[in-house]
């Protein structure tokens, strides 16, 4: 009965881990060998060694693309968390047609990203735009936005706050799952809504910000594609020249694709680095209940 079980526990994981060697493993050792080959996409590719990699370190686009990157990732993933955790803690209190308004801040979420570009080049036009007609209507000066140097990457980390529904929703998960018993312990002592946020509510809810914050990180660091293809080309004077989207004009538009994989397996072991770092600081501020008891 065992080796019947067992063969039928391979059988139906054999699709899952076919997958996995075919389009994760086998795609990723490929990219690591061809960033040592010089191939544009036609005839086949040249051994060159480690000439690519030498090349990143005279590279201004890729220096710039890395910074700007951190820069929307750090921004994007706080404003992220926090956004989505206030929200998440609105959400979770018993206010009329709750479950409605859980399905509004979610549709974004799954809302085609071309589609929430384009209905965010609309909002950001300096002349026609809702957003500065508004400021206009209050009194506040209008804005360039995407259009502006300064300003186009804090435009895309205000946009990215639009999309947070999945985040919204782990967090309401991890609220549920706090026992009632703790907030009433607090409340007979006395303890405010601050006071109960502060030291049973986050406290409780550190595991799953490790896992939003994870998540963000890595999504954060491989996003910025759309917005840059769709809606500023990597500009103003490359200041949204996202690292995804350098990665893309060298492999698809220079016929670079050596130099591209080069650039993929650089951030690969960023985010591994960063991932592990995680993981290890985690220690420090993640409590898990069950192994404390």
């Amino acid at each position: 009965m065992r080796k019947f079980e067992r063969k039928w526990g391979i059988l139906l994981a054999l699709p899952g881990i076919l997958g996995y060697f075919i389009w994760v493993l086998g795609p990723t050792i490929a990219a690591i060998f061809m960033s040592f080959t010089n191939w544009s996409l036609a005839g086949n590719p040249q051994w060159i060694g480690f000439e690519n990699y030498a090349k990143l370190f005279d590279d201004f686009i890729f220096k710039k693309s890395i910074f700007i990157t951190f820069y929307y990732a750090v921004g994007s993933v706080v404003a992220g968390l926090v956004v989505s955790f206030f929200w998440a803690l609105l959400l979770n209190s018993k206010v009329p047609a709750r479950s409605i308004f859980r399905t509004i801040f979610f549709i974004p979420s799954i809302t085609p990203a071309v589609a929430v570009a384009m209905v965010w080049l609309t909002l950001y036009h300096p002349q026609f735009g809702l957003l500065n007609h508004l400021f206009k209507s209050i009194g506040l000066p209008a804005l360039k936005w995407i259009y502006d140097e300064k300003q186009v990457i804090p435009a895309f980390i205000v946009m990215s706050t639009w999309t947070i529904g999945y985040t919204i929703t782990i967090f309401l998960a991890g609220l549920q799952g706090i026992p009632n018993y703790l907030y009433e312990a607090a409340m007979l002592d006395g303890a405010t809504w601050w006071h109960r946020l502060k030291h049973v509510t986050i406290p409780m809810m550190t595991p799953t910000i490790f896992f939003n914050l994870l998540m963000g990180v890595i999504g954060a660091l491989q996003g910025g594609f759309t917005q840059a293809y769709i809606m500023t080309s990597g500009g103003p004077n490359y200041a949204s020249m996202f690292y995804t989207y350098y990665i893309f004009l060298n492999g698809f538009q220079y016929g670079k694709m050596g130099y591209a994989c080069a650039l993929s397996v650089i951030m690969f072991l960023i985010i591994m680095c960063l991932t592990v770092l995680i993981f290890r600081t985690s220690r420090y501020w993640v409590y898990y209940e069950a192994l404390r008891r």
